[in-house]
């Protein structure tokens, strides 16, 4: 998923020769996307891993935590508009009626006496043995597998724990029964297909629950012959990397079962050459967490221990902030454009997820510019990089000014081969466009324009000390950029609040006005209800860094409007303790 495209022009609101590609920025949103989907399943930590990792089957697809502290929850609804209220109010409650409400069950009396601190959810891979039961959903695409869930809830008062499950609640249709398996008791009910659950509670401290009575036979198999997944590899070296006591929630995500899953999806099939580099990836897994302003996020992701594959520990990032404007609306920085565009290429490549492909990127760049994309630009783009949004301050209301400008900076590794491909670029400019060459100056520094056939400035291109190339498109802002400007990106409060310090040093950031940037500019939609999380978003800030040669972190920060009081206390229910007679 690409990040949302910006219209810069005022009559014309697409541009498509100025819009950017960012894969980095749809990390993010996708990375949104799947916390918030988990956080609708359940599930919660315990200081360096996630409760019942030593349960869950090493094969899960997910699993993710939530607390069972009711600070936690009003807190989060000090968060967000009256329409993201009512967004995860719904969800909330499905979760709700799904687990608790639908079987009889009220939290607050029934659960909460003797459950700890957090709850554990997990989604299984489909069992390959077993007959087709029912599809999983994945992306909306019916999978022809079975759908297995466990619920792992720690236990701090078993008697209470061990009385609920020996009288528990009566069912609306069937009967509950009892069995054993390798020594263990297990409680099931059989009632209408699709609707059996199944319990049982392992050495008086954890009660598991599942949907399906084979489903709980994997588990107690887990947690006996340690093929959890507290046993997958990198788990344990990487989790407590993320791990935060009194968080709200944790969650996992296991990257080459999902992939497998995700190629027997019959419209968005992935191709063998994605799937095999997918396989060198391990997991990813976060830790979120509720600040005064909004939510953290910080999350890592690891490769296989056996991976061929290796990460370049290149953290060279985190200087651009400080060439940019304070008032900058989005940047995008990184520390080499020639190694991500290499790493793009190996997951991208033939891959119909991919936001764009690199080979319709080089055609395009070759059919633009009739340069090679590759050989003519990115062999000197070695150094750290940054694309950024800065808008337009026009002297006078003209309509067809930009209302904002593109900027491209680079630091270069050859000059001299950098100066001739930009020339190389000019000729392609003036002779195929027709455009105007000309030179001129900056605040005393000299910069190349191209002239538009109506006298219009397009763009601008010139250099920061020695070794900083830059390129701006759309509205003339250059004069924000040269010289360094007083008050930079660095310097505001905005930036400084969002965009986390940690980790550091960094081999990329990102920040993104939301606030300004959706009462100024057109969005494309891109994912559902995208206007109500933009509407309850102040800013989004990002900073990543590879931790070593098989592992990176990311640290994400969601500047959130806080609701009214009116709409906390008509979304008082939105507490997943709630019991059904306050519905």
């Amino acid at each position: 998923m690409a990040m949302p495209i910006v219209s810069i022009n005022k009559k014309r609101k697409q541009k498509p020769s100025l819009a950017l590609t960012l894969s980095a920025t749809g990390l993010l949103i996708i990375g949104g996307g799947v916390a918030y989907r988990l956080l609708n399943q359940g599930s919660l930590f315990s200081q360096n891993s996630l409760v019942g990792a030593n349960i869950i089957p090493s094969d899960a697809l997910f699993a993710v935590s939530l607390t069972t502290d009711s600070q936690q929850w009003q807190k989060l609804q000090q968060f967000g508009t009256k329409e993201s209220q009512a967004e995860l109010q719904k969800n909330l409650l499905q979760l709700r009626d799904r687990f608790l409400t639908s079987n009889g069950y009220n939290f607050e009396q029934d659960i909460k006496p003797w459950v700890d601190e957090e709850v554990t959810f997990a989604i299984l891979a489909p069992d390959t043995t077993q007959a087709t039961a029912k599809p999983v959903a994945i992306d909306s695409v019916a999978v022809n597998s079975q759908q297995s869930m466990v619920m792992v809830l720690p236990v701090k008062n078993s008697d209470l724990a061990k009385k609920i499950l020996a009288q528990p609640k009566g069912l609306k249709t069937g009967k509950w029964t009892e069995r054993t398996y390798q020594g263990i008791a297990i409680k099931q009910s059989e009632g209408e297909s699709g609707t059996n659950l199944s319990a049982t509670l392992l050495d008086g401290r954890y009660l598991v629950i599942t949907d399906n009575p084979k489903t709980t036979e994997r588990a107690i198999d887990a947690y006996k012959n340690k093929t959890s997944l507290a046993t997958v590899g990198g788990f344990a070296d990487n989790f407590p990397k993320i791990a935060e006591n009194g968080a709200f929630a944790q969650f996992y995500v296991n990257v080459p079962t999902a992939a497998k899953i995700a190629t027997t999806a019959p419209n968005r099939r992935l191709p063998a050459q994605v799937l095999a580099q997918l396989q060198n990836n391990q997991g990813l897994a976060g830790t979120v967490t509720l600040e005064s302003e909004g939510i953290r996020l910080k999350g890592v992701s690891w490769l296989k221990p056996q991976s061929q594959r290796l990460l370049s520990l290149d953290n060279t990032a985190g200087n651009m902030q400080e060439r940019m404007p304070a008032e900058t609306l989005m940047m995008l920085s990184g520390s080499n454009l020639q190694r991500l565009w290499g790493e793009y290429v190996l997951t991208s490549q033939g891959n119909p997820l991919s936001p764009v492909s690199p080979d319709q990127l080089r055609s395009g760049v070759k059919s633009l510019t009739t340069l090679d994309m590759e050989r003519d630009f990115l062999s000197w783009m070695k150094g750290e990089f940054a694309v950024s949004l800065v808008p337009n301050t026009p002297k006078n209301n003209t309509p067809g000014d930009f209302r904002a400008g593109l900027v491209f900076m680079v630091k270069v590794s050859d000059r001299k081969l950098a100066e001739s491909s930009l020339q190389k670029l000019d000729d392609v400019i003036k002779t195929q466009y027709q455009f105007q060459i000309q030179q001129g100056t900056v605040a005393g520094q000299p910069v190349v324009n191209w002239i538009g056939p109506f006298g219009t400035l397009t763009a601008s291109h010139g250099w920061l000390d020695k070794d900083i190339a830059f390129l701006v498109l759309g509205a003339p802002i250059t004069d924000k950029i040269v010289p360094k400007p007083n008050k930079t990106l660095a310097s505001n409060l905005s930036y400084q609040q969002t965009v986390p310090t940690e980790p550091n040093p960094t081999n990329g950031q990102f920040f993104l006005d939301v606030e300004r940037m959706v009462n100024n500019f057109t969005l494309n939609t891109l994912f559902p209800k995208q206007k109500n999380f933009l509407e309850a978003t102040r800013s989004i800030g990002v900073t990543t860094a590879v931790s070593d040669s098989r592992s990176t972190r990311y640290d994400i920060f969601l500047s959130l409007k806080k609701a009214s009081n009116s709409n906390a206390s008509s979304n008082s229910n939105i507490h997943p303790n709630i019991s059904s007679s306050n519905r």
